[in-house]
C-alpha cells in the first residue's frame, strides 16, 4: 500500500515557476514508477509526466515538454515536478500517482494540489 500527499500548488502569474512535491509512504516507493497527471475544470484528467523507479527514464506530454521536469529522491520517498514558464492553460489540479509495474494503470493516487496560473 502506498499513500501519496501532494504539496506546492498555488496561484502564480504566467511565466512564473512552481515546484510540486509528492511525499509517499510505504517501504517499496523506490520500486514504483511515479507519475504526475492534471485535470482542468470541465476536462478529463490528462497525463503530464512519468519517471521510472531509478529516475533513469522520464516521459512528458508534448504540452509540457521543455518546461516541466519530473524527478525523484528515493531516499526521501518524494517525487517532484518542476514547472517553469507556466501558462494559463497549465491551470489544473495536479495529481501524483504510483504504479507497481513498468506499464499499465496507476494503482495509487494522491488527493491533488491546485495550480492556478493567471495571465
Amino acid at each position: 500500500q502506498v499513500q501519496l500527499v501532494e504539496s506546492g500548488g498555488g496561484l502564480v502569474q504566467a511565466g512564473d515557476s512552481l515546484r510540486l512535491s509528492c511525499a509517499a509512504s510505504g517501504r517499496t516507493f523506490s520500486t514504483y514508477t511515479m507519475g504526475w497527471f492534471r485535470q482542468a475544470p470541465g476536462k478529463e484528467r490528462e497525463f503530464v509526466a512519468t519517471i521510472s523507479w531509478s529516475g533513469g527514464s522520464t516521459y512528458y506530454a508534448n504540452s509540457v515538454k521543455g518546461r516541466f521536469t519530473i524527478s525523484r529522491d528515493n531516499g526521501k520517498k518524494t517525487v517532484y515536478l518542476q514547472m517553469n514558464s507556466l501558462k494559463p492553460e497549465d491551470t489544473a489540479v495536479y495529481y501524483c500517482a504510483a504504479r507497481a509495474g513498468i506499464a499499465g494503470s496507476f494503482d495509487y493516487w494522491g488527493q491533488g494540489t491546485q495550480v492556478t496560473v493567471s495571465s
